[in-house]
């Protein structure tokens, strides 16, 4: 698992527990209304809406909250118009960021992007100036039900997946960007219980920092991350364990 990675996990469990919910909440808004609003408010033929109120419910988001933002997806409700954008640009040190944002408006949301970048000597670019060191890919987390990793590499492979890992929560299922939803529904078919799903862009190759450079490049992970309008923040950057660790305490 990438710095990033590890550090996003650290995060999740912090936020379940302070002030940053809302936030959560106000994300998993956006994420809900969008897949409402693309695939219809009804969750059972809706796999992306299905497994956003999963993520959602999973982080304590309230049902009323839930059930508001899907109206407002499907025109029930007034709501904001939301659009999907990606930025890219430079770190500290030469670190690759990709950003996804939902926003109702971009001039907003690009300035507050760039300022982050700013705060932190680092620089906004234009599209593509980082895509191409990452590659997208589904990535679904599902349980295990008693199966072990081969049992599960086989029935990962039958529904058309690329390839499996195993982490300390169980195992994650890799798929090509455009099957993730079909796979997920012929897992979920097959009896496997689907936790979460979700495109993630993975960096072909990563840069170690140190501990003084991770700080440097993490406040701006966390800069970004406190945006509105930022849903997802990827980075091309490894930091160790005990780092990640000192960091973190």
């Amino acid at each position: 698992m990438s710095g990033h990675s590890k550090w996003a996990t650290i995060k999740r469990k912090k936020e379940k527990n302070d002030h940053a919910r809302g936030k959560v909440f106000s994300r998993h808004a956006r994420e809900i209304m969008v897949a409402a609003r693309d695939g219809g408010g009804n969750a059972e033929m809706n796999a992306r809406l299905r497994l956003c109120i999963q993520k959602a419910r999973g982080d304590g988001m309230p049902s009323e909250n839930i059930e508001r933002a899907i109206k407002k997806g499907t025109g029930e409700l007034e709501g904001e118009k939301y659009e999907e954008l990606v930025y890219e640009g430079y770190g500290p040190h030469g670190v690759a960021i990709m950003i996804d944002a939902m926003t109702d408006n971009r001039n907003r949301t690009v300035g507050e992007i760039r300022a982050a970048f700013n705060k932190c000597n680092g620089s906004l670019g234009e599209s593509g100036c980082v895509s191409y060191q990452f590659e997208t890919k589904g990535v679904i987390r599902v349980e295990a039900g008693g199966r072990d990793e081969d049992a599960m590499l086989e029935v990962a492979l039958e529904a058309g997946a690329e390839d499996l890992r195993s982490d300390a929560d169980g195992f994650q299922v890799v798929t090509g960007p455009t099957d993730l939803m079909a796979v997920v529904a012929t897992l979920e078919g097959a009896g496997l219980k689907v936790l979460e799903a979700e495109l993630a862009r993975e960096a072909q190759s990563s840069i170690a920092l140190d501990e003084h450079q991770a700080r440097q490049v993490l406040r701006l992970i966390d800069l970004l991350d406190d945006i509105d309008d930022v849903q997802q923040v990827h980075g091309n950057f490894d930091i160790d364990e005990k780092v990640l660790e000192a960091i973190s305490a």
